[in-house]
């Protein structure tokens, strides 16, 4: 697995890279622009020539970006929903100018009108995106969710009738949250959980969709529908949650990305990262 981090792109999106590299990274996510803001100033000419200068290095990939939580594509208030599917597009616009392969997308919340509506209506903005983006080759990733609120996507359930129902949606993929996951209800402290809720993913979604794994502890314990990261082996999970996910054989060849509290000077994600590392058999 190629072990990274979220890295800011403060000054300039290319900036994320050398602050990957400070960090140790093999592999890095970034915002695309603020992710308090809607909307964000186009890229420069530059700046897009900066970060293709950047990745051509070859020694941090993939670099993966994550949506703005602003998005909502389950809401009934219309309003929104044309707000958010707007924001996606320009967002999966961004991506592909990059050429960045993966945008992670938290599916949204029904905010009261139930998780039928509410992944219908994640479908339908979905579709809408895939119809803008005709050839692209960036993809959209469902994130797995803790179940917060009315959050959608906590069961895997979810996500697999996504992948069935949005138009186009051989074009989604998903990412797998650690923390997220076991805040709904998933074991994966054990061999025998680890595995069971593993054989469930694969049954019900499939582990060919599994693009990016987000590596987190988590302060809330199994099923507590709490979205709280915590430092790796310093949450209810343990280290032995990370040992049974990094020396699975299936997941090698993906990437897996902290979304841990960090300081200017990276220090945790630098020990987080080496925590990570020495679990490999």
């Amino acid at each position: 697995m190629r072990l990274g981090a979220h890295m800011s792109i403060a000054g300039g999106v290319y900036r994320a890279f050398a602050l990957g590299r400070k960090a140790s990274c093999d592999a890095i996510q970034i915002f695309l622009k603020s992710s308090r803001q809607w909307k964000g100033k186009p890229y420069t000419a530059k700046e897009i020539e900066r970060f293709h200068e950047e990745a051509a290095r070859g020694d941090i990939y993939p670099v993966v970006a994550h949506a703005a939580y602003l998005i909502n594509l389950g809401t009934p208030q219309e309003e929104l929903w044309l707000k958010s599917r707007e924001a996606l597009l320009d967002e999966v616009q961004r991506s592909e100018v990059l050429g960045v392969p993966y945008l992670v997308l938290h599916p949204g919340s029904h905010t009261g009108s139930g998780e039928e509506a509410g992944l219908a209506r994640v479908a339908e903005a979905l579709g809408w995106v895939h119809e803008q983006t005709p050839g692209y080759k960036t993809q959209i990733l469902l994130e797995t969710t803790a179940g917060q609120g009315t959050n959608l996507g906590y069961r895997f359930e979810h996500l697999a009738w996504l992948l069935e129902h949005t138009p186009q949606g051989e074009r989604l993929g998903v990412c797998y949250d650690t923390c997220h996951v076991f805040a709904a209800g998933y074991e994966i402290r054990t061999p025998e959980g680890y595995r069971e809720t593993m054989d469930a993913f694969d049954a019900i979604i499939g582990l060919e969709r599994l693009k990016v794994v987000h590596l987190n502890d988590s302060k809330g314990d199994l099923g507590s529908r709490k979205d709280r990261h915590a430092h790796i082996g310093q949450g209810k999970l343990g280290l032995e949650a990370f040992r049974l996910l990094l020396n699975d054989e299936r997941l090698a060849e993906l990437p897996g990305l902290l979304e841990t509290p960090k300081s200017a000077d990276l220090h945790e994600d630098i020990e987080n990262l080496r925590v990570l590392r020495s679990l490999r058999a």
